[in-house]
C-alpha cells in the first residue's frame, strides 16, 4: 500500500512545484488531472467575491474597454450575477451618465431610443431602426424631459405629408410603466393593457429610461436562467467604473461616486507605481466605504505594494489579452497561468480577491483561472461582438462582426487611453495594442449561462463543489497539474478531421 501511495503522489505535480521552475505558463500550457466526483454538476456553487466587500453570483466581469462595456453590457452582466466595469475613455460627465443609465434599469435590456421634440419632423423610415419601431416625443427632444407622445412606424407610413410636425399626429399621453418594474411586472402590465410596447419612466424625475415590447419580454424569458442578479445596497444593479491615476481622475472619481458607482478599478497596464499607490490611499481616505481594485500586476512583489496601500481587490494580467502587444513591444509581462497562481498565493494571505484579466478564449480557460486562485475572470474579446457590446455590426468576408480594439491601440490612445500606459505626457505615442474585429456572438444573456454550465462541469471533474473548495484542493496539493507539450495541446482540441462544425451549445 505504501508503494502504491508513493506512486499516486508522483502522478502529476502540485501547483507550488510546477510554478516554481522558472517557466512562464499560459492557460493552454497547463492541464489539471481529474479528481474524485461525489456530487452532481448543478450542486457546484460559483458565487464569489469581486473585492473585499462585494459579492457576485457568478465569477464574471466585463472589461473597462470602449468596445466592451457601456450601459447595455453593464446591465446584462449585473442581471446575470456578474458586473460590468464602465470604461473611462470618455469625459467624466459621459462616464457618469453611462453609470446612471445602467443603474436605472431593472431588466437586462437597453434599447436605442430615438427622441423628438413636438416641433420636429421625421425625415426617413430609417429613424425607426430601433426595436420596438417607435419614436418617443418629449418636451425637449431628449430623455431628460416629460414624455408627451409616441409615434409608431405605421403612423408615419400612413402620413401624406411626411414633413409634418410630430405633434400633429403623435399618440398623446401614452401609457407608461415605472422604471423600477422587473421583467414579470412589465410583462403583466403589457398583457393587462393589451399593449405591444410600453415606455418605462422614472417616477422621481420623469425621465424615460427605456421602451420594452412584448417581443422583448418573450426573448428575454427564453434565455437560460443563472443566479441572483448583482444588486447594490441602493437596491439597484451593481456597476463598476475605471479611473486613472492622474490628478484629474480625482475629479472624475467624484462624478462616478455621485452617479452611484459600486466599485472603482484603477486602470493601468503596470499598476506598481507611486501614482497608483497615491491614488489608492486617496480613494480609501476620501471614500472609505468604496471598494477600490488595483492593478494590473503579475508578480508577488507588485501585489504586496498595492495590498499594503489598501486595495480591496487586484487585477492580474499583463500582455495576455488577444489585442494586447505589451509583451511584444515592451518585453515585460508574464504568462497568465503563472501570474494568476503567483499573485493569488500572496493575495490570499491578506484576504484580497484577485481578478484574472485577459487570456480567456473558452470555458476551459475560465476553469483554469478560477482554480489557480482567481475569484473572478475579466473578459474583453470573449464578450466583444455580443449584442450588448458597444458598436454596430458590420459584414467582413461574409461574416457578421463587431469592431474590437485594445485600449493600448493608437486609435484608443487618441481618445485618451494613453494615460493607462503612462504615456499621456509623452511626445511620441507607442502602441501596446491593436484594432481588430470579432465574430457576432449573439446575446451575453445566452452564451454566458452556457459557459457557466461548462465551468460547473469542469469543477465537477476536479471534485470541487465551489471556488473555495477548488482553492483549498489546489493549496493542499490534492489537485495536480502537468505541462502539455505542443502535440498534447493539438490532441486536446479537435483534430484529424477533414472538416467540422463546432457548436458549444
Amino acid at each position: 500500500v505504501s508503494a502504491m501511495d508513493g506512486a499516486l503522489m508522483d502522478d502529476g505535480f502540485p501547483a507550488k512545484r510546477l510554478f516554481s521552475q522558472g517557466y512562464s505558463y499560459t492557460y493552454d500550457d497547463v492541464i489539471f488531472l481529474p479528481h474524485f466526483i461525489d456530487f452532481p454538476t448543478d450542486s457546484v456553487q460559483l458565487s464569489t467575491k469581486l473585492s473585499r466587500n462585494l459579492n457576485l453570483s457568478i465569477p464574471c466581469v466585463s472589461s473597462p474597454m470602449d468596445t466592451v462595456t457601456e450601459s447595455s453590457m453593464a446591465v446584462a452582466m449585473a442581471a446575470l450575477g456578474g458586473i460590468g466595469i464602465i470604461h473611462s475613455n470618455n469625459s467624466p460627465f459621459d462616464q457618469a451618465a453611462i453609470i446612471r443609465s445602467a443603474k436605472s434599469h431593472r431588466i437586462p435590456f437597453v434599447s436605442d431610443i430615438i427622441f423628438k421634440s413636438p416641433s420636429d419632423s421625421i425625415d426617413s423610415i430609417g429613424e425607426f431602426s430601433s426595436s420596438p419601431s417607435c419614436i418617443l416625443v418629449t418636451e425637449s427632444g431628449t430623455r431628460k424631459s416629460k414624455l408627451l407622445g409616441v409615434v409608431t412606424k405605421s403612423d408615419w407610413e400612413a402620413l401624406k405629408d411626411k414633413q409634418a410636425r410630430v405633434s400633429d399626429y403623435m399618440v398623446k399621453s401614452p401609457m407608461s410603466a415605472p422604471s423600477d418594474y422587473d421583467l414579470e411586472q412589465v410583462a403583466a402590465f403589457l398583457a393587462a393593457k393589451n399593449l405591444e410596447f410600453v415606455p418605462l419612466v422614472n417616477e422621481k424625475d420623469g425621465q424615460v429610461v427605456d421602451v420594452v415590447s412584448a417581443a422583448d419580454v418573450d426573448r428575454i424569458r427564453g434565455f437560460p436562467k443563472l443566479g441572483m442578479p448583482s444588486m447594490g445596497s441602493d437596491g439597484k444593479f451593481m456597476v463598476g467604473a475605471s479611473i486613472g491615476t492622474r490628478e484629474s481622475d480625482k475629479e472624475r472619481l467624484e462624478y462616478l461616486v455621485k452617479a452611484g458607482a459600486n466599485v472603482v478599478v484603477l486602470d493601468s497596464s503596470q499598476g506598481n507605481s507611486s501614482y497608483q499607490i497615491d491614488m489608492i490611499k486617496y480613494v480609501k481616505k476620501t471614500y472609505p466605504e468604496l471598494d477600490v481594485i488595483g492593478g494590473n500586476v503579475v508578480t508577488m512583489n507588485q501585489a504586496c505594494n498595492l495590498i499594503q496601500a489598501g486595495v480591496d481587490g487586484l487585477r492580474v494580467g499583463m500582455g495576455s489579452g488577444s489585442i494586447c502587444t505589451t509583451q511584444e513591444v515592451c518585453a515585460v509581462g508574464r504568462g497568465q497561468a503563472t501570474a494568476v497562481y503567483k499573485v493569488s498565493s500572496i493575495a490570499d494571505r491578506s484576504g484580497v480577491p484577485i481578478i484574472a484579466d485577459g487570456g480567456i478564449s473558452n470555458s476551459g480557460h475560465i476553469v483554469k483561472a478560477l482554480v489557480l486562485g482567481a475569484s473572478t475572470v475579466m473578459m474583453g474579446s470573449f464578450l466583444a461582438g455580443s449584442n450588448e457590446a458597444p458598436g454596430a455590426y458590420e459584414y467582413q468576408g461574409g461574416h457578421r462582426i463587431k469592431k474590437y480594439r485594445g485600449m493600448g491601440s493608437l486609435e484608443a490612445m487618441m481618445k485618451g487611453s494613453d494615460a493607462r500606459y503612462l504615456g499621456d505626457t509623452a511626445k511620441l505615442k507607442i502602441a501596446q495594442g491593436v484594432v481588430g474585429a470579432v465574430a457576432d456572438k449573439g446575446s451575453v444573456l445566452k452564451f454566458l449561462p452556457y459557459n457557466m454550465q461548462a465551468v460547473k462541469q469542469g469543477f465537477q471533474d476536479l471534485g470541487a463543489s465551489s471556488l473555495q473548495s477548488a482553492h483549498e484542493l489546489l493549496r493542499s496539493s490534492v489537485l495536480r497539474l502537468e505541462v502539455r507539450s505542443g502535440a498534447a495541446q493539438v490532441e486536446g482540441g479537435v483534430h484529424g478531421l477533414v472538416s467540422y462544425e463546432k457548436k458549444s451549445f
